[in-house]
């Protein structure tokens, strides 16, 4: 009998998906258990994400989630993630607590930005001594093999990037979430392809705590995630990507042929979201870490969208992109990158226009209506 299906010309073998669907179901039974205890806490302690000038919501809300999801992803790989003495299991899993901890205090005291950045360039840092590196990028402008200083500095880059990129795309209810459940899914299914199944389990275990909690954030939320939740899941994300990397690389016959344009397509929205952003506030002459209502969702929202429709339309948006950057996998990845490029330009400008050309759209529509009644 066929154990298998093929989805975008990849043979998906069913009994390698094993210890992942375990940890995706227990992390995903164990957060939705978990979640309404500790809205019933937070509420005793006044522990909410207070509205104000530059959020979305007009209520007080419970925050901190993410110590449900973190929870749910940990016990799931307790149970089924081979554990081990190697040097970065133990600086990730180092990672993942520090960075817990530290979200855990900044939704309690909301700590400065500076010195939540000087934690995630020292974890940075940790990550890349253990061996997790971009080491190659694989042909991309012509660059193969990177010289040692270089790796440590672009994995620095990319993971305290895709760390704060999701922790600023975490605007409005369900977008984070559901954008780090795509990419979950996504860099788990292609660490399985590449022969990588027990760092899958990573993923697959935080995924199911996501969906989970998606459950209580999509709008009207009934919690956050808060900084517990959003900078361990880029943080995830980031070192996950980085992996996939270098096990499609070490491959006799690697799985991905544009690996550095397609793991950007994982992380692209958050990542181009907040390069856009932080271009217009220096371009306006304002500091980047200024806060304001520039962001993706805010293109929507501000143009009297609601969450819902903002949140189904980017996400729709980033699995256009993850389909894309795989069947264009026979370009080089210079075109590929130019397209997502000016592809997501057009989608800010569609989203900021959008009032406009939704006014125009039903005034061209009542038209036609009225005139062909005539």
């Amino acid at each position: 009998m066929k154990n298998h299906i093929e989805l975008l010309q990849i043979h998906l073998y069913f009994h390698d998906y094993k210890f992942a669907l375990l940890c995706f179901v227990t992390a995903f039974a164990a957060t939705l258990v978990a979640i309404p205890p500790i809205i019933g806490l937070i509420r005793k302690y006044g522990l909410y994400d207070m509205p104000n000038a530059r959020k979305v919501h007009s209520n007080p809300v419970p925050t901190m989630g993410g110590v449900a999801i973190v929870g749910g992803m940990m016990l799931a790989l307790l149970l089924w993630f081979p554990f081990s003495n190697e040097a970065g299991q133990i600086s990730f899993f180092f990672s993942i607590a520090i960075l817990f901890g530290l979200g855990i205090m900044d939704d309690l005291k909301d700590l400065s930005a500076k010195y939540k950045f000087i934690v995630q360039v020292a974890l940075a840092i940790l990550i890349a001594l253990s061996g997790i590196r971009v080491q190659t990028f694989d042909g991309l402008f012509g660059i193969y093999e990177l010289p040692l200083a270089s790796q440590y500095t672009f994995t620095i880059l990319a993971i305290v990037g895709i760390t704060n990129a999701f922790n600023l795309v975490d605007g409005i209810d369900g977008l984070a979430g559901g954008l780090g459940f795509m990419s979950l899914v996504t860099v788990g299914m292609f660490l399985i392809i590449s022969g990588d199944i027990n760092t899958a389990l990573i993923a697959f275990a935080l995924a199911g705590g996501l969906l989970a909690f998606l459950y209580f954030n999509f709008n009207p939320a009934r919690i956050f995630m808060g900084d517990t939740g959003s900078l361990v899941l880029g943080f995830v994300v980031a070192v996950l990507c980085i992996r996939l990397m270098q096990v499609n690389v070490s491959n006799t016959a690697p799985v991905l042929q544009n690996a550095p344009v397609f793991v950007l397509g994982i992380v692209l929205i958050p990542v181009f979201d907040t390069l856009r952003v932080f271009a217009i506030r220096i371009w306006k002459g304002k500091s980047p870490f200024e806060a304001d209502r520039t962001h993706i969702h805010h293109l929507l929202t501000n143009a009297g969208f609601s969450h819902v429709f903002a949140v189904r339309a980017i996400c729709f948006v980033h699995a256009i992109i993850l389909v894309e950057v795989r069947l264009l996998r026979g370009m080089r990845q210079e075109f590929i990158l130019l397209f997502l490029a000016l592809f997501m330009i057009l989608v800010c400008n569609v989203f900021k226009r959008s009032n406009v050309l939704l006014t125009r759209w039903t005034r061209w529509g009542q038209k036609t209506f009225t005139q062909g009644n005539q």
